[in-house]
């Protein structure tokens, strides 16, 4: 399959290849929300061609990127190679969090986890994008908990989920103590109803304390801004 090169916002680029998702608008908007502090060790579950992790990237975080197939996860060491970026990439399976990286050993979690339960009936074209979209090879519930495996307690995760599921992921959150403590949703303009909806939660602490951040709008200054248009 031939590959192709896109140009990040921040400037660096990323190969893709049609037999996987490639770069969207929920990458973006996420790696914008994300916000680790400085020097933080970050972890992008499930990062497919490493868009997320690309975005997200400074010279000052230490990221690592986690991916169950092979074939995506050489596309991303090739961008990283291209880049002259310092990112890991690591094959594995995130079901099997503990016996891939110790507990606590990351500062911030960035996922854009499948949308679609198994059972929905998405006919996506590919069984790679497939793998990437649906909970088959893995649950929201499975993706939690790997977040809050790797996280030491005040360590915080970022996911961009669709809004018709996300008490779903509320719930899966709050059985492994990761408690939402930034919301912010995302529509095409202000009568529009949200199109996606970005959460960042902390591990343990208070359940009190949940900021409602401004509506993204599609059509905006601000979402131009963020592509850097």
């Amino acid at each position: 399959m031939p590959q192709t090169i896109e140009t990040l916002p921040n400037g660096l680029t990323l190969r893709q290849d049609d037999r996987f998702f490639k770069l969207g608008q929920d990458s973006v908007l996420l790696s914008s929300f994300a916000k680790p502090r400085r020097n933080a060790k970050v972890l992008d579950l499930g990062c497919g061609t490493g868009a997320l992790a690309l975005l997200v990237y400074r010279p000052d975080l230490k990221i690592t990127g986690l991916e169950l197939q092979e074939e995506p996860l050489d596309l991303f060491r090739a961008s990283i190679a291209d880049n002259g970026v310092d990112i890991n990439a690591v094959q594995g399976d995130l079901r099997a969090i503990r016996t891939i990286f110790p507990h606590g050993s990351m500062d911030y979690v960035i996922c854009n986890p499948p949308y679609f339960d198994r059972a929905a009936g998405l006919n996506a074209p590919a069984p790679a994008r497939r793998t990437a979209r649906q909970d088959g090879s893995c649950t929201v519930e499975d993706i939690a908990v790997a977040s809050s495996f790797v996280l030491h307690t005040g360590g915080k995760a970022a996911f961009v989920f669709r809004p018709e599921r996300l008490w779903v992921l509320l719930q899966a959150l709050d059985r492994v103590r990761l408690v939402p403590k930034r919301l912010r949703f995302v529509h095409q303009n202000a009568a529009a109803v949200p199109s996606a909806v970005l959460v960042e939660c902390r591990k343990g602490g208070s359940p009190e304390g949940l900021t409602i951040e401004p509506p993204l709008l599609v059509e905006s200054e601000e979402y131009q801004g963020i592509y850097g248009k």
